[in-house]
C-alpha cells in the first residue's frame, strides 16, 4: 500500500499536464482548487494527527501529558503513528513548540533575523517569534543554531524567561535543596531554573533528584515542561516533579484559612443539621474562617427587618435558580436564622464568621427589589437597565438576568448601610466582607439622576458617551470611594461601645479587572485603610497565568499593610478541579508569604468532585497539618 500511496502524487501529476490541454482556463483553475483541498488531506494521515500514538502505551510515564498536547495541536507525531517520545528535539523544533503553547506572548524586544535562518526555513517565523517573546535567544553573531539539539537546561530557562518566572527565595539554596547535582547547573541558569522549580515545572524522571542539565531533552520530557506550564495537574506523576517544599505555618503562626459557604449548588445554609456537620468538618479540616453569603438574589438570608421593610420579606435561602425545588420558605421555617447559627456553631468549632454581602448593588431583575424600587435602578447610556448572560437556555437566560441599583444615590447607599449596621449590631460576627460587586460595571451610570449629578459637578457638561472615559471612570469610581468612606466610619461607630472587633474584608477581582469593568478601585480603599483584610480572587486553571497576578504591584503594596489572602476556586458544578491543583496554588501563595488563602466553594472542598471525597479530604489534611489562627490586623507584620 506504502509504493503505491508514494506513486500517486505523480501519477496525479502526470494527469493534470494532459488534462490541461483538453480544458479551459478557468476549468483549470477549478481543478487546482480541488487538488489544493484533497492534497492536504492525503498528507495529512490519520496517524500523523492523531492524539494517541503507538509507542506512547498508557502506562508510560508521561501518556496524559502528550495526549492532551496533542489534542490542543501544540505537539504532532510522525505519519507513522509514532511519537518518539526519547527522540531529542531540536532547537527550532522546540521554538514551533512555543509559538502553538503561547500564541499570545507579549513582545519584549524587537524583531531581528538571525544569519543562519533564512526567511524561507520552514521555522524562521516561530524562531524570531520565540526571541521577541523573550522564550529564546540566539548566540553572538545574530546565530541561531536550529538544528542543535536543545539542552534542559535551555529548555527550562526559556521557558521562566518567557514565562517573566523570578526565583522568590535564594537560588543557591533553593537547587541545593532540590538536585543532587545543583553544581553542574551553568551560573547563568540559575535564577532560572531556580524560578521554574519553585513554580513546579521542572519534571526530572526517574529521578527526581536529579536535574541533568546538559543532557539533551527528549521530545517527552519537553512536553511535560509544558504542560506543567500550560495545563491543569495531574498530567505528570508527582513523583517527577521538583518542588520546593513551601512553609507551613507552625502552631504559634498565623495563617488565613477560609471557605465561602453559598445557597447555590449547596444545601450547607438550608439546615440546621447540614450547617452544623459542615462547620464540624472545617474544624476538623483545620480551617479558621467561614465567608457565608447573607444578601444575594435581592434578598438577605438572615432574618432582616431592613429586608422586610424595603422588599417585603424577611429571609429567603432558596432562589428562582432551583427552578421546581424553589420554596421561599425552604431553610427559613419557623423563623429561623442561619446567621445566628453559624456565629454561634462557628464560634464553638473556633471559626471565625464573617458575612459575605456578595451582590453588593446587583439584583435580579424579576426581584421584589427591583420591582418596587425601579427608581433606584441605573443604566447604560443606550437606556438598558438589564444584564444578562448569552448562550443559555431562554428561561436561564431569564433567571440570570441582572439589574443594578444606583451606588450614588442616597437611598441606595442608606439601604446597603442599613443591611450592613443591621448585621454587625445584632450579631456576634467578626466582620463584614464586599467584593467587587461592591461597584458598578462601567457601561452602567447614564440614568438621569447620576447624569444630573455629573452635570452638576462639571458645570453643566454631560458624562462622555464613551463608558470607559478616563475621567468618567474615576469620577464614579470616587463616588463610591466616597460612600465606602461612610460605610467604613458608620461600622466602626457602631461597635465602638462593645467588645465586639468588627474588621471590613473584600474578596474582589485583581485591582485592573476590578477598577476598569467594575469601577472598584480597591487599591485607593486599601491605600486609605478601608480595607483591614483583602482576599483577592485568583480563580485560574493555568499556573502559569496564576502566578503573574500572585506577583502585581498593588498586591506587593497591600500586603505591607494588612493581611492579603488569595482566594483560590476549589470548583464549580460545571468546572471540576483536582486536589492537586489546589494543593500546587496554594504551594505558591506560601512561598511568596501571603497571609492565606480561601476556598470558592465549600461544596467543591470534598463532594463536588470527581475524584474521591477521601482523597480531597486528604489533600486539606496535607496542606492543614495542625490548627493555626487567622491573622489579626491589629498585630500584622509586613510580609516579606
Amino acid at each position: 500500500m506504502k509504493p503505491l500511496l508514494k506513486l500517486w502524487p505523480i501519477a496525479l501529476v502526470n494527469r493534470l499536464v494532459s488534462f490541461q490541454q483538453t480544458i479551459k482556463h478557468q476549468g483549470w483553475w477549478i481543478l487546482l482548487f480541488v487538488i489544493g483541498m484533497i492534497i492536504p488531506l492525503w498528507q495529512l494521515s490519520p496517524s500523523y494527527a492523531s492524539s494517541t500514538f503507538k509507542d506512547v502505551p498508557e502506562n508510560y510515564w508521561a501518556q496524559p501529558c502528550i495526549t492532551k498536547l496533542a489534542q490542543q495541536n501544540i505537539i504532532r507525531g510522525y505519519p507513522d503513528g509514532t511519537f518518539k517520545p526519547n527522540a531529542p528535539i531540536t532547537r527550532a523544533e522546540f521554538a514551533a513548540l512555543l509559538l502553538k503553547a503561547f500564541p499570545s506572548a507579549p513582545q519584549v524586544r524587537s524583531d531581528q533575523k538571525f544569519v543562519d535562518v533564512p526567511t524561507n526555513y520552514w521555522a524562521n517565523q516561530a524562531i524570531r517569534n520565540a526571541d521577541k517573546t523573550g522564550f529564546l535567544a540566539g548566540y553572538p553573531g545574530r546565530v541561531f543554531r536550529p538544528k542543535q539539539n536543545i539542552p534542559r537546561v535551555q529548555a527550562l530557562v526559556s521557558l521562566a524567561s518567557g514565562l517573566k518566572y523570578k526565583p522568590v527565595k535564594p537560588s543557591v539554596e533553593t537547587l541545593k535543596a532540590a538536585f543532587t547535582d545543583a553544581t553542574a547547573i551553568p551560573n547563568y541558569a540559575q535564577n532560572a531554573i531556580a524560578a521554574a522549580t519553585e513554580n513546579q515545572i521542572v519534571v526530572n524522571p526517574p529521578n527526581v533528584k536529579q536535574f541533568k542539565p546538559n543532557q539533551q531533552a527528549s521530545r517527552a520530557e519537553v512536553a511535560a515542561f509544558l504542560c506543567q506550564a500550560t495545563q491543569t495537574t495531574g498530567l505528570i506523576p508527582n513523583q517527577y516533579i521538583a518542588k520546593v517544599e513551601p512553609p507551613t505555618p507552625a502552631s504559634t503562626e498565623a495563617e488565613l484559612r477560609g471557605v465561602w459557604l453559598t445557597n447555590i449548588d449547596s444545601e450547607v445554609l438550608l439546615s440546621t443539621t447540614a450547617l452544623t456537620d459542615s462547620l464540624e468538618k472545617l474544624k476538623e479540616l483545620n480551617f479558621n474562617t467561614v465567608y457565608p453569603t447573607m444578601w444575594n438574589w435581592g434578598y438577605t438570608l438572615y432574618p432582616s427587618q431592613v429586608a422586610k421593610r424595603v422588599v417585603g420579606l424577611e429571609a429567603r435561602i432558596s432562589t428562582e435558580l432551583e427552578k421546581d425545588l424553589f420554596d421561599p420558605k425552604k431553610g427559613v421555617q419557623g423563623g429561623r436564622d442561619v446567621l445566628k447559627e453559624i456565629v454561634e456553631v462557628g464560634h464553638d468549632n473556633g471559626l471565625r464568621v464573617i458575612p459575605w454581602f456578595e451582590f453588593g448593588f446587583k439584583a435580579p431583575s424579576y426581584s421584589e427589589l427591583a420591582k418596587r424600587h425601579p427608581d433606584w435602578l441605573t443604566q447604560t447610556k443606550d437606556g438598558v437597565k438589564t444584564q444578562t448572560t448569552k448562550g443559555l437556555e431562554p428561561e436561564d437566560e431569564r433567571l440570570q438576568e441582572i439589574v443594578w441599583l444606583n451606588p450614588f444615590k442616597p437611598e441606595v447607599q442608606q439601604f446597603i448601610q442599613d443591611l450592613v449596621i443591621e448585621v454587625v449590631s445584632n450579631y456576634d460576627v467578626d466582620g463584614i466582607q464586599f467584593d467587587d460587586h461592591f461597584g458598578l460595571p462601567v457601561t452602567f451610570g447614564y440614568d438621569d439622576f447620576t447624569v444630573e449629578l455629573y452635570k452638576k459637578e462639571h458645570q453643566g457638561k454631560s458624562p462622555p458617551t464613551d463608558p470607559k472615559d478616563e475621567e468618567w471612570v474615576r469620577w464614579r469610581a470616587n463616588k463610591i470611594t466616597d460612600f465606602l468612606t461612610k460605610l467604613f466610619r458608620a461600622v466602626k461607630d457602631s461597635v465602638e461601645d462593645s467588645n465586639n472587633d468588627v474588621i471590613i474584608s473584600l474578596s474582589p477581582n485583581p485591582q485592573r479587572f476590578s477598577y476598569q469593568f467594575f469601577l472598584a478601585d480597591w487599591a485607593t480603599w486599601e491605600q486609605r485603610g478601608l480595607v483591614e483584610e483583602l482576599i483577592v480572587q485568583i480563580y485560574r486553571d493555568n499556573f502559569s497565568t496564576f502566578i503573574s497576578e500572585l506577583d502585581q504591584t498593588e498586591l506587593k503594596r497591600a500586603r505591607s499593610h494588612i493581611p492579603v489572602g488569595i482566594g483560590i476556586l476549589s470548583g464549580l458544578r460545571t468546572r471540576l478541579v483536582p486536589v492537586s491543583q489546589i494543593q500546587r496554588q496554594v504551594d505558591a501563595v506560601r512561598l511568596r508569604g501571603f497571609a492565606g488563602v480561601s476556598f470558592f466553594f465549600y461544596e467543591t472542598l470534598l463532594n463536588m468532585s470527581d475524584e474521591p471525597a477521601s482523597k480531597r479530604e486528604s489533600g486539606f489534611e496535607v496542606m492543614f497539618p495542625e490548627f493555626v489562627k487567622a491573622p489579626d490586623i491589629e498585630d500584622w507584620k509586613k510580609s516579606n
